[in-house]
């Protein structure tokens, strides 16, 4: 059995009047891609960052029950913010290079951790450049700037740029949606590549591609979770009527 690596227990969040998320309870598998679909506005991207906490800065969030990384309560008063978002990598539907070169945005956050040694800084750079799979591509322009770069080469910058200060959970909120196909391509396979070191947890609105990447599913509906489990017997064989629904397209 998986080791769990998120569990969300109880968790409702509401913005002002409207409540998007219903006493989610949930287990997060570890080095895993695990998938949450379900129609627009359902709560998808709400639950995503959930677990980094970024849904901190939306103005009157009201959150209870609990989100626990590693065993952690992240949503305790006297836990530290930026130490649970060091664990995670987020990727968003499109692209935000930092405005500097290629290299600087990989060596950006090694650098704010303190991490200055040239050399060190040089072999991070090439590390997450190549486990991104862009290294190739850009190795003989490290100096020029980022914005230069295709927006599909951009994606796999971000996500080197994440992974430069060694989190253990990628998390993407529709990752593919600004890109071309090759380029999507591309991202999928690198997170497939990815899933052996770490957990890796994806808001999608394209079936075809949950069912691709997917290991685990997650289904919302309005806000309430409907159904969960291994990826293949959502897909295959819902328990639920309202997936099975989903899934042939009747509701959307």
């Amino acid at each position: 059995m998986s080791k769990t690596h998120i569990s969300v227990q109880g968790l409702n969040v509401s913005y002002a009047a409207e409540k998007a998320l219903k006493n989610i309870w949930v287990d997060i598998p570890d080095k895993q891609i695990i998938v949450i679909v379900g129609p627009s506005g359902c709560g998808k991207t709400t639950l995503l960052k959930s677990f980094n906490r970024l849904i901190d800065s939306i103005e009157g969030v009201k959150v209870s029950g609990k989100v626990l990384v590693d065993g952690e309560d992240i949503f305790s008063p006297d836990t530290e913010v930026t130490h649970i978002r060091k664990k995670m990598g987020l990727l968003s539907q499109r692209p935000y290079p930092l405005p500097m070169s290629i290299y600087d945005n990989i060596a950006y956050g090694p650098r704010i951790h303190g991490t200055n040694d040239k050399k060190t800084l040089d072999e991070i750079v090439r590390h997450f450049l190549t486990e991104s799979g862009l290294w190739d591509e850009v190795k003989d322009r490290l100096h020029t700037s980022a914005s230069k770069l295709s927006v599909g080469q951009q994606q796999r910058l971000c996500l080197a740029r994440g992974l430069a200060v060694e989190p253990e959970i990628i998390l993407g909120d529709e990752p593919t949606s600004a890109l071309d196909p090759k380029s999507s391509r591309r991202i999928e396979q690198k997170f497939i590549e990815l899933k052996e070191k770490y957990t890796i947890v994806l808001v999608t609105h394209i079936l075809r591609q949950a069912k691709r990447l997917a290991d685990y599913a997650i289904f919302l509906y309005q806000g309430e979770l409907v159904e969960h489990g291994p990826a293949k017997l959502i897909f295959e064989n819902p328990q639920k009527e309202m997936t099975r629904e989903y899934i042939k397209g009747i509701i959307s």
